[in-house]
């Protein structure tokens, strides 16, 4: 795998960076955490070398300053709100998050419960909290939030909030989602802080979009891709532009809530210490990009994967046909489009070649293999062989499963089981070779080239089963379907 940003470099000065801010406020920051902390799996494709788990490395180092507060929205409980990439509620993400930091050696001081108004769910889930010793804390529904500044600021706004316990100087706001009020919290913090006489400060901490890169760079490209569905819109943040004449890079939603941001600052201490959106953030990955033409064509590649993924989701009957016209735009903005990714060409190719449904990967040395489906195997599982093949030098003849293996393998299938699809999937295809590495060494050798798929690009011409889609993630392998069910 290529890479083309620093993980150890980002680790360091990223911890750094926000010491440097702790120190700036007086020795209490509350650091608000957008995106995905665990698991940061966009960042790792378009910034290769990212590892998914280095912002949780990053504030490891700051774990002896740090505790961690967690957020979660009223109206989300009432209405068992899921993350769609875990398939569980956010009350229940809550729970798994406090143990994912405790795991790691970070301290959790509590839960937030905000856009509280008396909602009866909302009372059942503190109790529940109380029963398994957690703390928690509810923040009000202020009317005309965010605008309403002189209510917001005041006794009858923040000032009716339950004041958060804190004893860290660094605190970290996350939320299993957005919407959750993560910003609210950390304001109105400082607010009861303020009239307690504590002088605390706010940051944000946000991968995305980079700000000191250019506004069509790719990475930053990638990331309205990412955020079709919130239809987020990079933009110069005019304020930072005024205050210092220098280019730097926001989203809409920032650049627009900052007049806002800057009387609640005003009203609480009297001045803004920050002169845009951008100051507010403590991002450094920008700096830590080492190789940038490795880092544009990931985010190229990943460009034209959400616009598959949206595709995919329109087969299956969502409406998300304001995503696929904003990021075929964003195509034009890359100078991309669809056959720029080598694999789609390779796999429709081979489906026209041999009428079956067809898949085509890209290796590391810019090796393209090609794969069909067959009575046996799915076009996947056929892939996946040939590329362990190729990389074990053997010959694409090679046959490392014998066909008198599979077919009671496919009798389980279709009659135990009542399957409607013999062909074996790629989780099968590697469970049947690693039982055959006993007697045959070429199986053995066919396993060892597995790390080796990692970063490596794959097309098929038809949607994958979700195990499949499994199992290519597992190999860190990037994938795309064209918009086609199995029949």
């Amino acid at each position: 795998m290529k890479y083309g940003f620093d993980n150890d470099k980002y680790i360091t000065t990223q911890s750094e960076h926000i010491k440097e801010r702790i120190a700036q406020f007086g020795n209490k920051l509350y650091l608000e955490l957008g995106g995905k902390l665990f698991d940061d799996h966009h960042a790792s494709r378009v910034l290769p070398g990212f590892q998914p788990d280095s912002k949780l490395r990053m504030l490891q180092q700051l774990s002896g300053a740090a505790e961690i507060v967690i957020v979660i929205s009223a109206e989300d409980i009432v209405k068992n709100k899921v993350r769609a990439d875990l398939g569980i509620t956010y009350d229940e993400d809550v729970l798994r998050l406090r143990a994912e930091f405790q795991n790691r050696g970070f301290v959790v001081g509590s839960v937030v419960i905000t856009h509280y108004n008396g909602q009866r769910a909302a009372d059942d889930y503190r109790n529940r909290l109380k029963r398994i010793g957690v703390t928690s804390y509810v923040h009000h529904l202020i009317d005309g939030y965010p605008h309403n500044v002189d209510l917001i600021a005041s006794d009858e706004g923040f000032g009716k909030n339950d004041y958060v316990e804190t004893s860290r100087p660094l605190v970290i706001v996350t939320a299993p989602g957005p919407g959750s009020g993560k910003m609210a919290v950390c304001l109105s913090q400082l607010y009861n802080e303020h009239k307690r006489g504590i002088t605390a400060g706010y940051a944000k901490f946000e991968t995305f979009p980079v700000w000191n890169l250019p506004l069509k760079h790719p990475v930053n490209i990638a990331y309205e891709a990412a955020t079709a569905d919130l239809n987020d819109v990079n933009m110069i943040d005019p304020f930072h532009l005024e205050a210092y004449g220098k280019t730097a890079i926001n989203y809409n939603r920032d650049i627009e809530i900052f007049p806002v941001l800057n009387a609640l600052f005003e009203g609480i201490y009297g001045e803004n210490p920050y002169k845009s959106p951008t100051d507010m953030g403590v991002n450094m990955v920008g700096y830590c990009i080492c190789d940038n033409e490795v880092c544009c064509e990931a985010s190229k590649q990943e460009i034209i994967r959400r616009y598959y993924a949206a595709l995919n989701l329109m087969a299956e009957g969502k409406e998300v046909t304001g995503e696929v016209q904003k990021i075929a735009l964003l195509f034009k903005q890359a100078g991309i489009n669809s056959a720029y990714r080598a694999t789609t060409v390779a796999a429709k190719e081979k489906a026209e070649q041999t009428g079956h449904t067809s898949s085509a990967i890209e290796l590391e040395d810019g090796t393209i293999i090609t794969a069909k489906s067959s009575e046996l195997l799915g076009c996947s599982a056929a892939l996946l062989l040939n590329s362990m093949k190729y990389l074990a030098g053997m010959e694409k003849e090679v046959k490392l499963i014998p066909q008198d293996l599979i077919e009671p393998i496919q009798h389980t299938k279709m009659n135990y089981l009542k399957g409607r699809n013999p062909r074996l999937h790629t989780d099968e295809v590697l469970v049947v070779l690693s039982a055959l590495t006993a007697r045959d060494e070429r199986c053995r050798l066919a396993l060892e080239q597995l790390p080796k798929l990692e970063g490596a690009q794959v097309h098929t011409t038809v949607m994958l089963s979700e195990v499949d889609r499994k199992i290519f993630k597992k190999l860190g392998v990037d994938v795309t379907c064209d918009p086609v069910r199995k029949k």
